[in-house]
């Protein structure tokens, strides 16, 4: 991809995320202006048409759908219940569950339904503009975004509201682990963490991304609608144990990504993003290990222990590449004297568009 393709890119996913918010945010106005006039709570309005897209629920479903405690929507219903906009009975499938319906109101739609009626009216008038695939694509879109927010929902309720933007995950008997960093941020720095009973150790500022761990694997990820949001605001810092040999895998990073791994025994390392500044200071290496590093990155600096074997290999270009004392430019390969044999050794790839590269020993 071109660096003018790329800015494109980043410019129409800018403009999306912006959309995104705003129709987000009218969503909620609407909801605001429609409860007043019919002399609801806003959340009271919510569950009601919650119910009637989705028919008789569970207490349970709903808090889930409406990101609240289950005692809160516990009140709700009971609110609810009181005004007789909804009932509670029995499910006939399964007589220990309790399910929750909307009792057809006249009084309450004669209110309600102008509103949903005249915004349902506009969907429609909208909707007549596109043909049959088009529509069939927007609405294969908002199942996922439904799905994707449902998510993102759980997500927030799973995390305590003491638990800040610190994480981390017991070391137990793992023998090796993966991190795999698919995000977007100001400034990113991966580090060794010795001495720890943790399997790694991270913080974060900013909005906090979705963090999963299974099997050693340490997964990191920004929402794709939110890399662009609030960036320059997200800091990470990440600690390694260095009890494990670890693969790193980085597919977006950040204005600024520093890994200092001294100390680590590194399996893998494949830096992948648009960084301006790429800073890696590699370990004492016990194996043959591959380091690739691409994107379009304004600078590049790789440090590895004095005495260790590396070959540099460039598929792209660069303004320049500097490998110990020699120099090149465009596509190349570069390697050290003692490099011919070496059992312990790098072997670096460059690809994309990085302006000056620089790889050295010490």
């Amino acid at each position: 991809m071109s660096s003018g393709s790329f800015e494109k890119r980043e410019e129409l996913l800018a403009e999306f995320t912006r959309q995104v918010r705003q129709f987000n945010g009218l969503s909620a106005s609407f909801f605001r202006a429609a409860a007043a006039q019919v002399g609801m709570n806003v959340t009271d309005l919510q569950v009601t048409d919650i119910l009637d897209i989705t028919g008789p629920t569970t207490a349970g479903q709903l808090a889930e759908l409406m990101g609240l405690t289950t005692g809160a929507i516990t009140g709700m219903i009971d609110r609810l219940e009181k005004a007789g906009l909804v009932a509670r009975e029995r499910d006939p499938e399964d007589g220990r569950r309790v399910i929750v319906r909307l009792v057809p109101n006249e009084e309450a739609l004669g209110k309600m339904g102008p509103f949903f009626d005249s915004i349902g009216g506009s969907w429609d008038a909208i909707a007549a503009q596109y043909s049959d695939e088009q529509v069939a694509f927007l609405v294969e879109f908002l199942k996922r975004s439904n799905v994707m927010t449902r998510e993102e929902i759980a997500r927030l309720r799973a995390v305590p509201a003491s638990a800040g933007g610190d994480f981390s995950a017991p070391l137990g008997d793992l023998a090796r682990g993966r991190l795999v960093i698919s995000a977007g941020m100001s400034t990113l720095r991966v580090l060794a963490l010795s001495g720890r009973r943790d399997l790694y150790r991270a913080s974060f500022t900013g909005s906090l991304p979705h963090v999963k761990v299974e099997d050693g694997t340490v997964t990191i990820r920004y929402p794709q609608r939110l890399w662009l949001l609030a960036r320059n605001q997200r800091t990470a810092e990440i600690e390694l144990n260095t009890a494990i040999p670890w693969q790193i895998v980085i597919q977006s990073g950040g204005s600024e990504v520093t890994t200092e791994l001294g100390g680590l025994d590194l399996l893998e390392l494949d830096a992948n993003g648009a960084g301006s500044m790429f800073r890696v200071e590699l370990p004492e290496p016990t194996r043959v290990v591959p380091v690739r590093l691409g994107g379009s990155g304004s600078e590049f600096t790789v440090r590895r222990p004095p005495g260790v074997a590396a070959r540099v290999q460039m598929k792209g270009w660069g303004s320049g590449v500097v490998f110990d004392d020699q120099t090149a430019s465009g596509e190349a390969r570069l390697q050290s004297p003692n490099y011919e044999g070496a059992a312990r050794r790098y072997e670096l790839e460059f690809s994309g568009t990085g302006s000056m590269i620089t790889v050295t020993a010490g």
